[in-house]
């Protein structure tokens, strides 16, 4: 924001203020800049200055978005209390991390009226006192500041007669003052507590409140109980926010008297019972939701014929038996709608095609299994469109979706994929039947951040150049039949790629080490071949762990191959993982792999690696699934592998691994499976034990010679040698002996025989 810039020279006294406010500042970003001597201060960033008087009256200093330039260090505000026309300070979303106190003297005097500290994360305030002396305060936002230690904040907060817009979010409170029944608010109208931590029922003052107040947020912030009826009595109520709780019981049956609510959201709450018919009467309501909940019986279209202004409407994951006319054309033009997880199908519903406006539509979980192609022409364009987990089939490969978000996946769609166009962003059509290559130019959506096409039946290459597409951060490609090589230029935004059970042939490009912000590389089961990359340790996430991902928002679950085992994962960002098993790689494992310090897992199992494996794989320290079976690694298991505290899946069964499995920790905490089809391997936990060389702990024998025993044994083995011969030789020199021999050996094996046949037919007749 520019400054206002007037011929009007700022005053000495304010210019000297904000000069002692600033040395109390880090400004790593030269925001401040214009803020010198050479500058008149009515000219600084962020000031404003009476258009007459010079006076400043105006410090904007808010800072927000992907390109803001925050400021840090301390908050001044005695400083700032010396600017005495000053009425409007916004520090917002910086990173300020301490505010001073100010001492008010008795002669203190201020006009600010707008206080906005909002979104600076890291500070602390325990003293809210000082405000209660800024008489004229009317609006004060406090959002995602921690004051929790201010025991007293509500009855210090109700000494300020202006204050008439209150913000307190995610200020980590814990009480409400459930019990009491008045706080002097005599002006308030705005007043938001969501999100923190009550655990209360919800407290008397908030409806006994004598000022006209208009909006009331209290979603998130754990409350229990029913909704009290005294809530009708807020009669301006237009705003009213009790979501994300733990609110029981039913919707009061005359909600309807709140006829100027514009905002009703009580979504996500433990409320049952129907939904009450005089919410028909709040004709001004805009948005309504009230999924998430146990609600159940009829609901009939009669409900929304007078809500004419409704915009929004989320009646998810409910029970609600809808009783909609086929013919229903609503009286409104939805922007957004949630019916997830409730039952519309077999046939999608045919009013939702009235909706010319919609912006946003989740039918995901709806029973749904055909979609005419007369509506496929009004879905299509819809921006964000999430159709997932139902039995939708057909072949759409005619349909161009100019969808933002497009969601279809685990449905029974065939053919080619449908054509998309380059503002998608996030694309997932994966668990589905759709066949062919991808489609064409698609590695030119250079606005694509996420894209899952798993368990298809996907054919073709990928292009050899992905690079146009900037900020892809998750591409999940699994499952397949593509062939080819892997390409060599590859987007580095990439945080997640996955490629697991295709064709892929050739050698992993070593450009893959480029990927610098990976947390996830699964190349299994292809038909890779040649060694692993020596340069993976240039994967800056998987050594310092840091990372940060518009696409891991996105994904709310997710699964993963890891511990033998698909696993559920709801934060992929912290699960560095290494997946290679099931090709056809050589050589030995590059000593970079094992400084990726922060892998989670690493799987190399089923190829044919081979050397030795160093001991410097005891840097994995946050190793919890290493499986290294199935290849041709020889020499002695490292000690340094007994250090990886964090280990619960572990193999290195079928290698030429030898001497003693090392000792201590966990490692004998695995079964012998771990190890197994090593001959060379002993100790625990198989049962193998180690020779006296293998195991230098076991007692040393006498290792003197000794004559009588070594002249016994060489007579044991010439004695036997000669009878042996001696027998030999005979047979075959004298014709009569043999057969007489042979004779012999048959009549013993015919008697006994006979007896053993005897012996079993006797015992099966008792």
């Amino acid at each position: 924001m520019s400054s206002n810039h007037k011929v009007v020279h700022c005053n000495d006294k304010d210019h000297m203020a904000l000069t002692m406010f600033k040395q109390h500042i880090i400004d790593p970003f030269n925001k401040l800049s214009t803020w010198s001597n050479e500058h008149d201060c009515c000219a600084w960033e962020g000031v404003y200055c009476h258009n007459t008087t010079g006076r400043v009256t105006t410090l904007d200093l808010y800072s927000f978005g992907t390109e803001s330039k925050y400021l840090e260090g301390e908050i001044n505000v005695s400083a700032l209390f010396q600017l005495q026309f000053l009425n409007y300070i916004d520090l917002s979303y910086n990173f300020f991390t301490t505010l001073s106190i100010p001492f008010i003297h008795n002669n203190f005097t201020t006009r600010l009226q707008y206080l906005d500290l909002s979104g600076n994360y890291g500070l602390h305030i325990d003293n809210l006192n000082w405000l209660s002396q800024i008489s004229s305060l009317k609006y004060l936002n406090l959002s995602n500041i921690d004051i929790h230690k201010q025991t007293n904040w509500l009855h210090t907060l109700a000494l300020l007669p202006s204050l008439s817009d209150l913000r307190l979010s995610r200020c980590k409170l814990t009480d409400i003052y459930p019990s009491l029944k008045y706080v002097n608010f005599t002006s308030l109208v705005t007043l938001d507590l969501s999100h923190n931590n009550f655990s209360s029922k919800f407290p008397h003052w908030l409806f006994n409140l004598t000022s006209d107040i208009s909006e009331i947020s209290l979603g998130g912030s754990n409350l229990h109980g029913e909704i009290p009826l005294s809530l009708l009595n807020l009669q301006r109520l237009e705003l009213l926010d009790l979501s994300d709780n733990s609110l029981s019981g039913s919707i009061p049956s005359s909600i309807g008297n709140l006829s100027s609510l514009t905002y009703f959201d009580i979504s996500a709450n433990f409320l049952r019972g129907n939904l009450p018919e005089s919410i028909g009467q709040l004709c001004k309501l805009n948005t309504l939701r009230v999924g998430n909940n146990r609600f159940s019986g009829g609901l009939s279209d009669m409900i929304f014929s007078k809500l004419s202004n409704l915009q929004s409407l989320d009646l998810s994951n409910s029970d609600f038996e809808f009783e909609i006319d086929a013919n229903w054309i609503p009286s409104f033009q939805l922007s957004e709608i949630d019916l997830s997880n409730t039952i519309q199908g077999p046939n999608f519903p045919s009013w939702l095609s009235t909706q010319m406006s919609l912006e946003y539509l989740d039918i995901s979980s709806t029973r749904i299994s055909s979609i005419e192609v007369d509506v496929w022409s009004f879905v299509a364009g819809i921006d964000n469109i999430y159709l997932s987990n139902n039995s939708i089939s057909g072949d759409i490969s005619n349909i161009t979706l100019t969808s933002t978000i497009i969601s279809l996946d685990h449905n029974n769609f065939t053919g080619r994929l449908p054509r998309l166009t380059a503002n998608a962003a996030y694309v997932d059509v994966s668990h589905n039947s759709f066949s062919e290559g991808l489609p064409n130019g698609w590695e030119n959506w250079n606005e694509l951040i996420y894209i899952n096409m798993e368990s298809n039946n996907l054919t073709g290459e990928l292009p050899l150049d992905m690079s146009n597409m900037t900020i892809l951060e998750f591409m999940h490609l699994g499952n397949n039949e593509l062939s080819g090589n892997i390409p060599m230029k590859m987007p580095t935004s990439l945080k997640l790629l996955i490629l697991r059970s295709n064709l892929f042939e050739g050698n992993i490009p070593s450009q893959l080490c480029g990927l610098t912000s990976l947390s996830i590389l699964d190349l299994a089961h292809n038909k890779l071949s040649g060694p692993i990359p020596h340069c993976l340790h240039n994967i800056t996430t998987m050594v310092s762990g840091e990372t940060n991902s518009v696409a891991y928002s996105l994904v709310n679950i997710f699964n993963l191959i890891m511990k033998s085992q698909e696993l559920e994962f709801k934060y992929i960002g912290l699960t560095q993982t290494i997946d290679l098993s099931v090709n056809n790689l050589s050589g030995e494992i590059p000593t970079g792999l094992f400084r990726l310090v922060k892998v989670r897992s690493l799987n190399l199992s089923h190829n044919h690696l081979s050397g030795k494996v160093l001991k410097t794989i005891g840097d994995l320290k946050n190793i919890e699934s290493l499986d290294l079976s199935y290849n041709q690694f020889a020499g002695e298991i490292p000690e340094s592998i007994s250090t990886l505290t964090f280990l619960e899946s572990f193999n290195l069964s079928y290698n030429n691994f030898s001497g003693q499995i090392p000792q201590g920790r966990q490692l004998q905490t695995f079964d012998a499976w771990s190890y197994v089809m090593n001959p060379e391997l002993c100790g625990v936990p198989l049962t193998k034990n180690c020779t006296q060389e293998e195991n230098p702990s076991m007692p040393k024998q006498h290792s003197g010679n000794d004559p009588f025993k070594e002249s016994l044994y060489l007579g044991i083995g010439v004695g036997f040698a000669v009878g042996f011969w001696g027998v030999c030789v005979s047979l075959f020199l004298n014709k009569t002996l043999r057969y007489a021999y042979f004779r012999l050996l048959s009549r013993v094996a015919d008697r006994i025989y006979v007896f053993v046949a005897v012996k079993f037919r006797n015992f099966r007749g008792t």
